[in-house]
Parts: structure tokens; C-alpha cells; sequence
């Protein structure tokens, strides 16, 4: 069977057999990292999140019984694949990343399963590619604090847009700076802390069943989100580095 990874035109950037012949887990944690170098404040981190923390997320919803998936952010694949295992065998499942090399790697991966369909292009396009249907569940990693305001509040708006009146939004962060944000669109909000993760994740359920909070929330400094980026970039290097010393030593 064919992998599936369609750009913004509809165009297929990779064929495959999905059988993940680009690498074991540490090529595509490399090919995570210089996404992050290349594009810090789109990727926002320089680890892939745990699966502890990736569980924790998916344990808010209630996935075996949607039929419409979406995530936004794929990155090397941790949310797609343990949302697949939990995933109706008819239910359709897309899965959004815009950087093409994160893209064509999960597509390699995970594309021989006939409910994916990994799209290589930006969140806020979602609706054209559900062809008029709503999703029962969205899951995003994508980093809200470290994107400027406009794309932030698109790819939010477009979230709502998207969903079922009993939809919900599952978001991991690591801060919750982003709650104002979410309040904007959501109400009610359930959040969680997974403290497994490294750094700990802040974890949000996000409803559209009430009318959300319509405070307007000023906006940081653009100068303020960068270095939150860069940290989170140190953090992961140091991370690396130890790990690989540990390896060495053993």
C-alpha cells in the first residue's frame, strides 16, 4: 500500500511502503532537532514529548469511538501512532505538519494505515481538507506561545471551526500561557499536569458546548516568545548531550 503525505495542492510528496526504512528513533529525533534549529517557534521544542505525556493527553478523549480525527503538529509521529492504536478501524484520521521533512518521515512510518492521511501543510487550512465534515476530536502539540498572534488565533479559530458541537480539542504545552487564548474560543476547558515529561506538560481538554470567555488578553512582545524557544533549544541539546555521554560511558 502507498504512503499518503499530501501538500497544499493535493500533490503527493512521498511514495513508500510504510515500513519506516528512513531510520530507527534516533534519526528521526535528528531530523526533529534541525526542524527545531531551522524553525524554532514552529516546532517549539527540541524533544519529542513522552509517551507518558502523549497518553496522558489522549486519555481526556474518548478516541476509540470518534470517527473524524485531527492533529495538528505531527513532528516524528508519537501522538499519530498511539492515536492509530486507539483509533475505530472506519474512522478517518488527519494528521498536520508543515515542515516536509517531519512530514515525509511519519508519512514513511505510519502512511501504510488506510485512516491516515498526513498533510503537509499549516493547521489553519484544516477545513478544506475534512470536504465539509466536522471532527470529533482535535490534538495539537503545536507551540501557541512561542507563534506570533495571527497565526495563533487562526489556527485556534480554525480549531473551533472545525469541530462537532460535542467536540473536543486536546492540547499539550509547556506553559499555561496559552489558557487565556483557549478561554477566547472554548468553554468548558478540563486541564491536567503530566509531570513525567521532561520538561512537565500542561494538559487542556477544550469544549465548544458553552459560551467561552470573551475577554480580550493582550498580547506579549514578540521579543518575549523567541527566547522561550531558544531555552526550550538549549534544554533539548543538554538533554541530548547527557544521554549520549551516559551511553558512552556504559
Amino acid at each position: 500500500m502507498c504512503v499518503r503525505a499530501t501538500n497544499r495542492q493535493g500533490g503527493i510528496t512521498l511514495d513508500g511502503n510504510g515500513r519506516g526504512n528512513l531510520g530507527d528513533d534516533l534519526r528521526r529525533r535528528m531530523i526533529f532537532l534541525r526542524s527545531m534549529i531551522s524553525h524554532p517557534r514552529r516546532v517549539g521544542a527540541v524533544w519529542p514529548t513522552s509517551r507518558w505525556a502523549v497518553r496522558d493527553l489522549l486519555d481526556m478523549g474518548d478516541l476509540p469511538r470518534a470517527r473524524t480525527v485531527v492533529e495538528f503538529g505531527v513532528g516524528t509521529g508519537v501522538y499519530t501512532g498511539e492515536i492509530l492504536e486507539r483509533l475505530h478501524p472506519d474512522a478517518s484520521f488527519l494528521a498536520f505538519e508543515i515542515e516536509p521533512d517531519l512530514a515525509s518521515t511519519v508519512a514513511e512510518r505510519l502512511g501504510n494505515d488506510p485512516r491516515l492521511r498526513v498533510i503537509n501543510d499549516s493547521a489553519e487550512n484544516v477545513e478544506e481538507y475534512l470536504d465539509g465534515a466536522k471532527a470529533d476530536y482535535i490534538v495539537s502539540s503545536i507551540p501557541f506561545t512561542s507563534l506570533p498572534a495571527g497565526p495563533r488565533q487562526s489556527i485556534l479559530g480554525a480549531a473551533r471551526a472545525a469541530l462537532k458541537p460535542d467536540g473536543k480539542m486536546l492540547v499539550l504545552q509547556y506553559s499555561t500561557t496559552v489558557l487565556p487564548y483557549l478561554q477566547r474560543l472554548f468553554a468548558p476547558i478540563e486541564r491536567r499536569l503530566s509531570p513525567l515529561n521532561i520538561p512537565p506538560a500542561f494538559l487542556f481538554a477544550c469544549s465548544v458546548s458553552e459560551e467561552p470567555v470573551r475577554e480580550e488578553v493582550p498580547d506579549s512582545a514578540e521579543s518575549d516568545r523567541l527566547p522561550y524557544a531558544l531555552g526550550a533549544l538549549a534544554l533539548g541539546t543538554l538533554l541530548f548531550l547527557l544521554r549520549r555521554l551516559g551511553r558512552r560511558r556504559r
